[in-house]
């Protein structure tokens, strides 16, 4: 890797494919819409971002999103495009190379689709950002889980229990077996039950059932808030022995996940809520690819990446493109590497596909539903996913 960082795009535009992808370097770099004094051959060699590559794709009828320009009767097509910049524009900054692979270029009139697939970065960034403390094996030691997915659940009804009621059901879940209990994302510090109460109603059920099985389960308390509300929670739940703590990505900002990730002594459960406005249309916004290696740069250990057949719209073959990007390297000498955690409408049905696609057991299996909701209760709905994910690892996966 050069001192270079990367982007790619897939990019849709009536306009020269070329030319539209030099105006997409000039507004993310040195250029604007005119040339200017200053903007001199010697500054532009310096610091203008490139066009490393452009491959044509196919054409389409229509233009996919409002607002593009379009010359009588142009072409629209597709294409993948490569953009480079050099580091000395901006550092191993990461609210600034958010800025940088993905500002206005979403807003230029030259483009009716525009998606950011993929980032490559500098070894800098690796030396400015710790990444994620615990990742895998920091998690499987902690919860004592080892050759086999965490069996994990979330606190539901999502809102609405009081801090005792939640204990018994995290007595309850524990007491089933579960390895691993998240707060919904709904749940933080609402009034009805204060964070502080919460975890000091639920820590004694986890270091009694520690007592008599040896294994302390984990639980992510959700922490999301101001920096130093943030702070303060974060040093709750590690002075009263708790294990994890959770952050909504897109409420607390890569700052705040940054200096989140820089106090943390413990594991952070990284929940991409709002994740569909970033992605949902095909020619708009992030893949999952790219925008995960923002939040393990930051400290995520956990990473959500919905689930097979899952509640929501997004289909399969993306699920597994994102639980695979979380268990791929960013570095050779720098993995980086996260936890994949497979929610939303999660039951046993799905465990042998997904055992099967992601070839790896390196995973969070969190069912809220599929445990709670199960016809005999939440311990038999901790007993099938168990029963299914063994049966799923006695045959072999296809992958990896």
């Amino acid at each position: 890797m050069t001192d270079r960082i990367e982007a790619d795009y897939l990019v849709e535009t009536a306009f020269d494919p070329w030319h539209a992808a030099e105006v997409m370097a000039g507004e993310q770099s040195s250029g604007t819409f005119v040339a200017v004094p200053g903007e001199t051959p010697e500054l532009k060699a310096r610091a203008a971002a490139r066009v490393e590559t452009l491959t044509i794709l196919d054409e389409v009828a229509h233009p996919s999103l409002p607002g593009a320009a379009r010359p009588d009767g142009a072409p629209i097509r597709r294409a993948r495009v490569t953009l480079s910049w050099p580091l000395a524009n901006l550092g191993p900054s990461l609210p600034n190379l958010m800025a940088t692979v993905a500002g206005n270029l979403f807003e230029l009139r030259q483009f009716s689709g525009l998606r950011l697939e993929a980032i490559r970065l500098p070894h800098a960034f690796a030396r400015r950002y710790p990444g994620p403390r615990f990742g895998i094996d920091g998690t499987r030691r902690l919860t004592g889980v080892d050759g086999r997915p965490l069996i994990g659940t979330i606190v539901k009804p999502s809102v609405g229990l009081d801090p005792s009621a939640t204990a018994d059901l995290v007595d309850t879940l524990v007491g089933a077996g579960v390895d691993f209990i998240k707060d919904d994302e709904l749940q933080s510090d609402g009034p009805a039950c204060p964070f502080e109460a919460r975890v000091r109603a639920v820590m004694p059920v986890l270091e009694r059932h520690a007592d008599r099985t040896g294994r302390k389960a984990m639980f992510a308390f959700n922490l999301t808030g101001e920096i130093d509300e943030m702070r303060a929670r974060h040093d709750l739940v590690r002075d009263l022995g708790g294990t994890c703590v959770m952050a909504s990505l897109n409420s607390v900002g890569v700052a705040g996940m940054v200096e989140l990730g820089r106090f943390a002594t413990l594991p952070i459960h990284a929940h991409r809520n709002g994740w569909g406005a970033l992605s949902r249309a095909p020619m708009l916004g992030w893949s999952f690819a790219a925008w995960q290696v923002i939040w393990r740069l930051a400290g995520a250990d956990h990473l959500h990446v919905n689930g097979l057949r899952n509640k929501f719209s997004e289909a399969d073959d993306s699920v597994m493109a994102s639980a695979r990007a979380c268990l791929t390297p960013l570095w050779d000498d720098a993995p980086y590497l996260a936890m994949p955690v497979f929610s939303s409408g999660q039951t046993p049905d799905q465990a042998s596909d997904t055992w099967q696609q992601l070839g790896s057991a390196d995973l969070i299996y969190a069912a809220g539903g599929g445990i709670l909701g199960h016809p005999d209760g939440p311990v038999a709905g901790v007993a099938a996913l168990r029963e299914a994910w063994d049966a799923a690892m006695a045959t072999p996966a296809h992958t990896r």
